[in-house]
């Protein structure tokens, strides 16, 4: 395996075990340059499970289960409905329009002197619909999600654990469909297994630096990477950047 293939997994570990989020936007695109996507998309997703399994081992009891239960549902109500959309919706256009909505939402919330937010899990239901839709169409449920955890309010802890709690299982699923389709090769289990010791370091250092952010520096990264996927996003739209994964 290529020293920069490590590289690139033990960064998107890191920020992964340290925000709950975000390595899909760290691992497919710069795996992309090095090997095919067909091989780094599973391998990213296998990663993924990793650090949930850990992750859900360690911090169970900061999960917020009933917030777990109805987001997860309603992705799995929201999901077949974007794979219709998938093929009868222009693309671009749904990009360009996901693109503006994530980066403006977190802009303002950057800019917002008193942070929004929302007292109770009532609403879980639409943002988890928004995952499934998203998940279905292109293979990307994070955003959603995180915005809900950031109008909820959640602390960097329950933040990193409650996603944690999600992602487990949605992952698995994505996985069992790479495996179904013939994406998960031998070649992608012995990239996964040469990089589980980089995979295995990153994942402590990650959840200590998650314990040490305060609220207010956490909630600015937070909103700094759902920039970066809406940018992302937005390049999209127009051709500029890659596919997206599974994933966050």
């Amino acid at each position: 395996m290529l020293p920069s293939v490590l590289a690139i997994l033990f960064l998107a570990t890191f920020i992964r075990s340290a925000f709950g989020f975000g390595e899909a936007l760290v691992a497919v695109p710069l795996l992309a340059f090095v090997m095919p996507v067909e091989t780094a998309a599973p391998v990213a997703v296998l990663v993924s499970i990793t650090v949930a399994v850990v992750a859900v081992a360690r911090d169970w009891r900061h999960i917020h289960f009933h917030s777990v239960g109805r987001l997860f549902v309603a992705t799995a109500i929201g999901t077949p409905i974007g794979l219709w959309g998938l093929h009868a919706l222009d693309g671009r256009l749904v990009k360009l329009g996901l693109g503006l909505v994530v980066a403006g939402f977190s802009i303002f919330s950057l800019v917002r002197r008193r942070p929004m937010l929302l007292p109770d899990d009532r609403h879980a239901w639409t943002f988890g619909l928004g995952a499934g839709v998203l998940g279905g169409a292109y293979g990307m449920n994070g955003p959603p999600l995180v915005m809900y955890g950031a109008l909820r309010g959640w602390s960097p802890v329950h933040f990193r654990a409650t996603l944690q709690g999600y992602f487990l299982p949605a992952s698995v699923l994505a996985m069992a469909g790479y495996g179904m389709t013939g994406l998960w090769t031998p070649a992608v289990t012995h990239q996964y297994l040469v990089a589980l010791p980089a995979v295995l370091l990153a994942i402590p250092l990650g959840r200590l630096a998650n314990r040490r952010l305060s609220v207010p520096v956490f909630m600015v990264c937070v909103h700094g990477g759902l920039v970066a996927v809406g940018v992302m996003l937005l390049l999209q739209s127009v051709g500029w950047f890659g596919a997206s994964v599974v994933g966050s």
